[in-house]
């Protein structure tokens, strides 16, 4: 009479087993001296912290440009949080560009050639406040203000939107404006400011909770790391700032074997998302519409007539990136046109 229960006792246990063996590992990275380096992508760069395909990270960034500009806001330094000021006081290796970088992480198996998976799970904020800027020679428009401002923008625990100024609000919608991978030894240090073929500061505001980047790996172990955090940002980022704050997240990491990229390529839970990023516009907009044209190819198996078509009919595209030297465009195509 005892042999049922307990075999379905047995039976629990072992689904138990399977589901606990299922279960991804999770790693903390957080905002520390050891964990930042500033401005930069760099293959030399030792990995703080090494992780197995399908593992999810929790990572915290730290503002671009560093606590300067809070500082000349007045905000109160019980404000800011302390590893923010640790970390301030103790990277003085900085440069070219002005993100602090947290990472990089080694993905296990990861080689030349393959694709690396960044789904983002979920992102929230390490301080409920952030500046937008703009400074002389910046910016889309630097001719038109040649001279600098700042302005601090607060929002309370758990809000989603914020006041621009009266009468004026605005929905904020977190993102790490960059991500990205090691770059070949032989190109050496690559400034954080530009994006690339690497991915780095796309400031591609779609990538929010829930949306997933692909980038292409250019040595052992792919060497992510993730920055620049922004709380809200229209495309094209124009005056050369978002809302600039500190970020948490977390992410999952896919590792795919042998899938070559030229370029990074996105998505979002209702489109695909195809990437040029090129020092001209015109150029940018061109690689944009090949990326989505072979993508189609790949995963459609539409001809690339029919696929040059379809781009035309159905896709989108955005000016991402106008500020940082590369010029960055996206094109999004609806995932409901597909059965």
């Amino acid at each position: 009479m005892t042999r049922r229960p307990v075999m379905l006792a047995v039976l629990m246990m072992c689904g138990l087993a399977t589901l606990t063996a299922q279960a991804p590992r999770v790693h903390d990275l957080p905002v520390t001296p050891a964990n930042i380096h500033w401005g930069f992508y760099d293959a030399k760069v030792r990995p703080v912290l090494t992780i197995a395909s399908g593992d999810r990270v929790n990572v915290q960034t730290m503002i671009a440009g560093g606590l300067g500009r809070l500082r000349q806001l007045g905000v109160p330094e019980a404000d800011i949080p302390a590893p923010l000021k640790a970390v301030e006081q103790a990277v003085t290796d900085r440069g070219p560009g002005a993100h602090p970088m947290t990472g990089p992480i080694f993905v296990e198996g990861a080689e030349p050639g393959d694709t690396l998976e960044v789904r983002f799970l979920s992102i929230g904020y390490l301080h409920t406040f952030g500046l937008n800027a703009f400074a002389p020679g910046g910016g889309t428009i630097p001719d038109d203000f040649p001279y600098a401002k700042l302005k601090l923008l607060r929002w309370a625990p758990g809000a989603t939107s914020v006041e621009f100024a009266p009468g004026i609000t605005l929905p904020l919608a977190p993102f790490f404006g960059s991500v990205g991978v090691a770059p070949p030894p032989q190109t050496g240090r690559l400034s954080s400011r530009p994006p690339g073929w690497h991915g780095g500061n796309l400031d591609n505001k779609d990538l929010v909770a829930g949306s997933t980047l692909f980038v292409p790996v250019h040595v052992p172990g792919a060497l992510l790391s993730i920055g620049d955090g922004h709380a809200l940002q229209g495309h094209g980022e124009v005056s050369g700032t978002a809302l600039e704050t500190s970020l948490t997240g977390q992410i999952e990491v896919r590792l795919h074997k042998g899938r070559r990229l030229k370029w990074p390529r996105a998505e979002t839970p209702t489109h695909y998302i195809s990437m040029g990023l090129h020092e001209d516009l015109d150029e940018a907009n061109r690689l944009a519409v090949r990326e989505m044209i072979d993508f189609l190819v790949e995963t459609r198996k539409l001809s690339r007539d029919d696929a040059y078509m379809l781009c035309s009919l159905s896709a989108d595209l955005h000016v991402t990136q106008s500020v940082d030297g590369v010029k960055g465009v996206h094109a999004t195509l609806a995932k409901s046109l597909f059965r």
